[in-house]
């Protein structure tokens, strides 16, 4: 094989094969070291234990368990419906633990079924890259709707459908013991029990029957909706407004 030398040469040097041999050696480990093979561990009996990682080459099994959460959006007239299901490793060992797999999103709407597919596709290979995943909760939790968000029932303000997906992958990786719940101690979850029983004692809506300042047994009057009405005279009479069917 011929090879042409444009610049003048100023400098050589000749390679032997004992200088080769521990760029080679150098390499081995690093090829053997491959992914799929399980990690040697201690337990605290002293005890030697293959334990499996997570990882891009680990192979899917035929059955996965999973759970699937509905969204259901006021900008929308159809729900979403997203699946998740979990790989469990190490089985029936002290080193169990079940990491998210794969997920799943459908919905009738078919105008987000480009940006579901495309992202049921990146969150699922980061899932199987391993590692930690709980990174993927904050990043689509920042998500913002440019024509904005929407607010749940119970009063919670969603920016944005993608948002929304965020909080239901924290609400699994709560449930699997990926990510710890946030909770209040003793104290303050006792002022905080405190205040709203003092705010729905103070908002409580008022019964019309609770403190009735009329004779009991009195109907609803259909002009002054007060439950005033009795039988005057052979008439029903509003004893609040006057109201009579006798005219």
């Amino acid at each position: 094989m011929t090879i042409k030398i444009d610049r003048k040469i100023v400098k050589y040097a000749v390679q032997k094969p004992e200088d080769k041999a521990p760029a080679d050696k150098a390499a081995e480990p690093r090829a053997s070291a491959a992914p799929s093979e399980p990690e040697v561990v201690r337990d605290k009996n002293g005890r030697t234990a293959k334990v499996i990682r997570m990882h891009e080459k680990l192979e899917r099994p035929e059955v996965l368990v999973g759970s699937t959460y509905k969204i259901k959006t006021p900008i929308s007239d159809h729900a979403m419906y997203v699946t998740i299901n979990d790989i469990v490793l190490n089985e029936g060992t002290e080193y169990e633990q079940r990491r998210p797999f794969e997920i799943f999103i459908n919905s009738k709407n078919l105008d987000h079924f480009q940006w579901i597919v495309a992202l049921t596709r990146i969150i699922s290979a980061v899932f199987r890259k391993g590692g930690d995943v709980t990174f993927l909760v904050d990043e689509l939790k920042a998500v913002f709707d440019p024509r904005g968000g929407y607010w749940q029932p119970g009063g919670k303000f969603m920016p944005s459908i993608i948002a929304e997906l965020g909080y239901v992958i924290e609400k699994h990786l709560q449930t699997i013991g990926l990510i710890r719940k946030t909770q209040l101690d003793v104290h303050q979850q006792k002022l905080v029990d405190e205040k709203r029983a003092e705010f729905q004692a103070r908002t409580r809506q008022t019964d019309a029957f609770a403190k009735p300042h009329f004779p009991d047994g009195a109907q609803l009057c259909g002009r002054c909706s007060t439950a005033a009405v009795v039988m005057m005279d052979g008439c029903m009479t509003c004893l609040n407004c006057g109201d009579s069917k006798c005219g």
